[in-house]
């Protein structure tokens, strides 16, 4: 190992100048990928460079090829031949699509989450909602989106659905984007809040046919709000938002 580098991880290697490769490389590659989606960093039909991001990411070139194949696969990149990679467009109507299809899933692990919580995640779940209560007040737009998102992600742990939670997770990546422009919406926080506590005190209180309901209403106000996006927004090539 060179002077100031680390070992690498089983799976990985490093190069002779210090990119990453092997299944480190293509797991580092992925995860900023998906971190700068999250985050609102890219957006859709913006091209995905393989030699920026190798030198960007200090990732071999095949590292980023293979990264973008998994998540070509996922839905949430698009290879176009002889153009190279790009974010997926995802069109209005199949963002609906896409929430009908969470709202199913996300009913159902409510109402398990209701059934199986423990006693030390219900009170988890009622730290979340204080927390969101306060952003909301605060106007942090940007805590409040990204306890939503921790909210979502606990419920489906907490109900023990793995199926389900491993759909979801591909299923909110395919509309991350929306996600990010719905939370940052103007009056979206003080509508959306109430319907995630709702939820909370559902489960919190064991009843699992309510917390089904209040989830399926929350993702049916998500439709809602998808109705009123504008079809088009616009696109750049530049892919200097992905970090690792």
């Amino acid at each position: 190992m060179r002077p100031g580098g680390r070992a690498p991880e089983p799976g990985g290697r490093r190069v002779a100048d210090n990119r990453v490769t092997g299944q480190e490389g293509r797991r580092l590659v992925s995860t900023a990928i998906r971190r700068a989606l999250s985050a609102g960093d890219l957006v859709p039909g913006q091209r995905l460079v393989e030699q920026e991001l190798s030198e960007s990411l200090h990732a071999t070139r095949n590292c980023v090829r293979e990264a973008l194949q998994d998540l070509a696969a996922e839905g949430l990149v698009e290879l176009v031949p002889r153009r190279g990679a790009r974010v997926r467009v995802v069109s209005v109507e199949e963002a609906i699509q896409i929430t009908e299809c969470r709202a199913a899933l996300e009913g159902l692990c409510a109402r398990r989450a209701a059934q199986h919580a423990s006693a030390e995640q219900r009170e988890g779940l009622r730290e979340i909602g204080a927390r969101m209560r306060e952003a909301v007040a605060d106007g942090d737009l940007n805590t409040y989106s990204a306890l939503n998102r921790e909210l979502h992600a606990l419920i489906a742990e907490m109900s023990g659905q793995k199926v389900a939670g491993g759909l979801l997770d591909r299923l909110k990546g395919q509309m991350v984007r929306y996600q990010f422009r719905l939370a940052l919406r103007p009056g979206r926080p003080a509508k959306s809040l109430p319907q995630h506590l709702a939820i909370i005190e559902a489960i919190v209180t064991g009843d699992g046919h309510a917390a089904e309901a209040a989830a399926r209403a929350h993702l049916d106000s998500v439709i809602e709000e998808l109705r009123a996006t504008p079809v088009t927004e616009p696109t750049r090539s530049a892919t200097h938002a992905v970090r690792a």
